[in-house]
C-alpha cells in the first residue's frame, strides 16, 4: 500500500512538473495582454474605419474610395487599393497607392495633388491569381 501511494505521488509530481514546463518552455502568448488592450482599442479597424471610405484630394474633391489594403510580407500595411470612376462597379478602375502618400485629416483620407483624371490614368491594379 505504501509503495502504491509513493508511486502515485511520484507520478503526480512528475506530471505536474512536466505540465508546468510544457506550458512555459517554447510556448507563445496568444491574444493580447491587458496592458496591450488599450493600444488595440485605440487603433484603427480596417473594416469599420478604412474600407469603403472615400478618398479626397487636397481640394476636397472625391477621387475614389478605399476598396482594400495590402499587407506586405513584413506585416506592414503598404498599399491602399483605391476604386476610381465607374458607377455601381461598372467601368471601375482600381489602382494601388502607397499608404505613405495618404494623410488623415478630420476623419477623411486625403491624397495631396490627386485628381480623378490622374488616378484614372494610373496603371490598373489586378490581384495575382
Amino acid at each position: 500500500m505504501k509503495r502504491t501511494i509513493a508511486l502515485a505521488l511520484a507520478g503526480a509530481a512528475l506530471l505536474s512538473s512536466t505540465a508546468s514546463l510544457a506550458q512555459v518552455a517554447g510556448s507563445a502568448l496568444l491574444g493580447v495582454e491587458a496592458t496591450e488592450l488599450r493600444a488595440v482599442a485605440l487603433g484603427w479597424s480596417a473594416r469599420k474605419q478604412v474600407l469603403g471610405k472615400p478618398v479626397f484630394n487636397d481640394g476636397g474633391q472625391k477621387i475614389g474610395s478605399v476598396d482594400d489594403i495590402v499587407i506586405a510580407p513584413d506585416l506592414s500595411v503598404s498599399y491602399a487599393i483605391i476604386g476610381a470612376g465607374g458607377f455601381l462597379g461598372v467601368a471601375k478602375h482600381d489602382v494601388a497607392i502607397p499608404v505613405s502618400q495618404f494623410r488623415e485629416e478630420g476623419g477623411k483620407f486625403i491624397l495631396d495633388g490627386a485628381t480623378r483624371d490622374n488616378v484614372k490614368a494610373m496603371r490598373a491594379f489586378q490581384y495575382a491569381r
